[in-house]
């Protein structure tokens, strides 16, 4: 029986070590798949270290790839021990150590737990577990390392084992760090094949509309990312010249006036703006505009990069470092900016940025090339010029010299024909006699017995008031004053009994009774204020006349009013018209020095105005100024205004007039010539804001 078991659990062992083989062979046959396909980095890795720790049956495992400096940068690990995580530690200093000198020596290495060389810069393993460590790369060059965490209570034979499975397994990884090299250099010189083609195009034309749609379009195709625009900064407002696969677009839409007002903001603030979704870290006023754009454009992510004019010597590296990694402080003039925009492609920052820094590169430069050339002088004059040298070929000549004599002629003729020199301004027509009903407390109307144009005497009521302030106010009025009568009867009750008081007494009842004396009569003065603040709010017309403010009844009825607010308008009946005009401040000057010489040839003059009403344009009315407002006013409509009152020709009175007719009236301030009356507001405007 005995040796029958034993034959039996032999054959057993036999079996499940041809199961454990067969595994470990699927597994290598998986790796060596994996090899040859094109996974990123972070998938090759996570698959290639599952099946090598589920292989060699460990504990957990790591791959480390060579990062700046030549030091191994950790990829991807399972079950790695925290304190090799925490940089800060030492054990991690010293596990790093390790593996640096590994990378230096290129051999692959069992490394005992708890130990360490005699050589601090070695390092050691200051784990509890055996570390099998194998070099990975191609063709003598070590790309990073895969290391294995094992259990320690093994025979000498089978870490022997663990150390050439790997080496074999890392020497599987050599044709997936090959090939993905080869895609690496492919996709480079594929990409500097699109650069060439792109610094090309957008190098040339110095057309700034041609420029930014060049940038646009081979832009996207450069970065492959959605949508590219350019807008261009003009009087500190950026707008929108061009958009990516659009020959046109509409300047007022929300959209591109939304995607305007974001760059603007990104353009104030001279830093690129990266969003991915979330505007947490955001200023408010940058974070307000992106998510209004986001609302209409539904992107998903974008970046808005300022556009510098290049400084003459500036490499190009100290471009590409503004854009990709925001430590770089480039302080050239902005002109624009550049904004790309994923809404269906989600390509990874460090995958654009190399891309995008190629693109600012060329961009900014070319931009700034056509504006530069655009701002010359009369540039669009010499351009048509040189387009237009067939006016002065032989069979064109004498038309040019006709049409130059011409023009010749009639700019001689502006300057020396005289013509009227007028000053326009807009006004209304108002009654002469009028009154206008002001509310005298913050109150809420309860009712309005009148209508529009009603006709109303004197001291008729016209609005009805309710203040549940001043209602307050006297009821808690009339509480004092019935308190103080109540004291003031109490004490005349003591004073009664003169007998029965001491002198000290009889002093202390006279003096209450003076103070309460002295309240009664202060709450009947506070009183009668409050009752005649209460018949104000009976709201009565101060002239007889006829009501001249539009659906009075509509506008006020049940409405809270505040005090000194215009009520309604009362214009006295058979009153005669004005004109009321608003003259802007910039022509007020000429108004006056006219009116002046007008004044000391004859001081009872005046000057002509001519106007029209907007209800009858096709009648025209004369009348003289009568007064003008020595200092400016503010308009809610016009701005700063100089009021002037205008009498009508009581030769021609106005028929039908209406309250607050819109006039439109020329002000005659005699002759100047005709060049001059026609565009002397245009050469106030250089004076003022360019020859200043």
């Amino acid at each position: 029986m005995s040796t029958g078991s034993s034959q039996t659990s032999q054959e057993e062992r036999g079996d499940s070590l041809e199961k454990t083989k067969q595994q470990i062979r699927g597994l290598v046959g998986e790796i060596a798949q994996l090899s040859k396909s094109d996974l990123s980095p972070e998938e090759y890795y996570a698959a290639f270290l599952q099946r090598v720790i589920q292989a060699l049956a460990a504990v957990g495992g790591a791959v480390w790839v060579v990062g700046e400096g030549g030091q191994p940068q950790l990829s991807y690990q399972i079950n790695i021990s925290p304190g090799l995580l925490n940089e800060e530690s030492e054990d991690a200093s010293k596990h790093i150590r390790l593996l640096s000198y590994i990378l230096a020596s290129k051999e692959p290495k069992l490394i005992p737990p708890m130990s360490s060389a005699s050589d601090e810069r070695v390092g050691g393993n200051p784990t509890e577990r055996l570390l099998v460590v194998a070099p990975m790369g191609h063709d003598g060059q070590v790309e990073g390392l895969v290391e294995i965490f094992q259990r320690p209570d093994t025979q000498p034979a089978t870490q022997r084992g663990y150390l050439k499975f790997l080496v074999q397994m890392c020497e599987l990884t050599a044709e997936w760090l090959k090939n993905r090299k080869l895609r690496h250099f492919s996709d480079r010189h594929s990409l500097w094949a699109q650069a060439d083609q792109f610094s090309k195009s957008v190098h040339e034309s110095l057309d700034i509309r041609e420029t930014c749609y060049t940038i646009v379009n081979e832009g996207r195709r450069l970065l492959g990312c959605d949508r590219v625009t350019i807008a261009i900064l003009r009087r500190g407002h950026c707008r929108v010249e061009a958009v990516s696969g659009q020959d046109t677009m509409d300047n007022r839409s929300n959209v591109v006036t939304l995607l305007g007002n974001l760059a603007t903001r990104v353009v104030a603030s001279g830093e690129p703006l990266w969003y991915s979704g979330s505007t947490e870290d955001f200023p408010p006023q940058i974070e307000q505009a992106i998510e209004a754009y986001v609302d209409q454009s539904y992107t998903k992510s974008l970046a808005v990069i300022p556009l510098r004019k290049p400084h003459a010597g500036d490499a190009a590296s100290q471009q590409q470092g503004a854009v990709a990694d925001n430590t770089a402080a480039p302080t050239g003039e902005i002109v624009g900016a550049l904004i790309i925009e994923q809404i269906e492609s989600d390509i990874p920052r460090d995958v654009l940025n190399p891309r995008l820094d190629m693109v600012y590169e060329h961009s900014s430069r070319a931009l700034s090339n056509a504006l530069d050339h655009n701002s010359l002088f009369l540039m669009p004059l010499w351009r048509a010029i040189g387009k237009a040298k067939w006016v002065v070929q032989a069979r064109t000549l004498p038309k040019t010299i006709a049409i130059t004599a011409a023009i010749l002629i009639a700019l001689v003729a502006s300057v020396a024909v005289p013509w009227d020199f007028d000053m326009r301004a807009k006004g209304a027509l108002q009654p002469v006699i009028k009154s206008n009903v002001y509310a005298r407390e913050d109150a809420r109307v309860v009712e309005v017995p009148v209508e529009s144009n009603d006709q109303v005497v004197e001291g008729q009521v016209l609005a009805v008031l309710e203040s549940d302030e001043l209602k307050q106010q006297i009821n808690k009025v009339l509480g004092d004053l019935a308190q103080a009568h109540e004291a003031v009867n109490a004490l005349l009750k003591q004073r009664t009994a003169r007998d029965r008081m001491t002198d000290a007494e009889w002093n202390q009842v006279n003096r209450e009774y003076s103070n309460a004396v002295l309240r009664e009569e202060n709450a009947q003065k506070d009183l009668d204020i409050l009752r005649e603040r209460e018949a104000a709010l009976t709201v009565r017309s101060p002239i007889a006349g006829r009501i001249v403010t539009w659906d009075v009844k509509r506008t006020l009825e049940r409405r809270p009013v505040g005090v000194g607010q215009v009520l309604m308008t009362v214009a006295a009946e058979g009153t005669d018209y004005e004109v009321e005009l608003y003259m802007p401040e910039r022509r007020v000057k000429h108004l006056t020095a006219y009116r002046n010489r007008v004044k000391e040839r004859d001081p009872s003059a005046d000057l002509d105005v001519d106007f029209i009403l907007m209800t009858d344009p096709g009648v025209y009315y004369k009348g003289k100024i009568a007064e003008v407002n020595p200092a400016a006013e503010p308009h809610e409509e016009h701005g700063n205004m100089v009021r002037i009152k205008v009498m009508p020709d009581a030769s021609n009175p106005i028929k039908s007039p209406r309250p607050g007719t819109t006039v439109t009236a020329d002000v005659h301030c005699g002759k100047a010539p005709f060049i001059y009356s026609m565009l002397h507001e245009a050469w106030e405007w250089l004076e003022a804001n360019v020859l200043f």
